[in-house]
């Protein structure tokens, strides 16, 4: 690999923002564009790094590849994630570095810390169906569906459905 996984360090906020934010936009994954009411959340990563995890793709010029946000256990973040389950949150990559294994290793460096979490026995994450390529890469990493906690996070839009997916650890 050409790039390490770390967590993101508070000068690289704002870039990790971008990326994130461009990523969804870009792949039409904000039901309103860019009035989405989401765009801020993904774009806060001062506001998820103090409440989890944040990591951070970083090439080896210093450069701000893609990022994940890394939920231990239930909590502010956790949305579906319950006693002895670790979150991952919005994965993105940036559209210049996709092709080359970043979001499968921020994944994989999920998986890792979930392992050593005491207690923790399975990850869980939300995904749209639209999401195929990430979609891919979960499967690839043992993740499997689990349409039982398939939820709709925005009351106003029954027909927005969040896919489940977990992996036992």
């Amino acid at each position: 690999m050409d790039f390490t996984i770390r967590p993101v360090r508070p000068e690289e906020y704002e870039a990790l923002g971008e990326i994130t934010g461009h990523a969804y936009l870009a792949d039409g994954f904000l039901t309103f564009g860019d009035t989405d009411w989401y765009l801020g959340h993904l774009r806060n990563v001062a506001g998820r790094a103090a409440v989890a995890e944040v990591l951070a793709a970083v090439d080896r010029n210093g450069t701000v590849l893609g990022g994940v946000t890394f939920v231990p256990s239930p909590g502010p973040m956790g949305d579906i994630a319950r006693e002895g389950e670790a979150a991952v949150r919005m994965l993105a990559v940036d559209h210049a570095a996709r092709g080359r294994g970043v979001g499968e290793a921020l994944v994989r460096a999920c998986i890792e810390r979930a392992r050593a979490v005491p207690g923790c026995v399975r990850i869980v994450l939300s995904t749209q169906d639209t999401m195929h390529t990430a979609h891919r890469i979960y499967e690839r990493l043992g993740f499997r569906r689990t349409p039982d906690r398939d939820w709709r996070p925005i009351p106003d839009e029954p027909d927005f459905l969040l896919l489940s997916y977990t992996l036992e650890l």
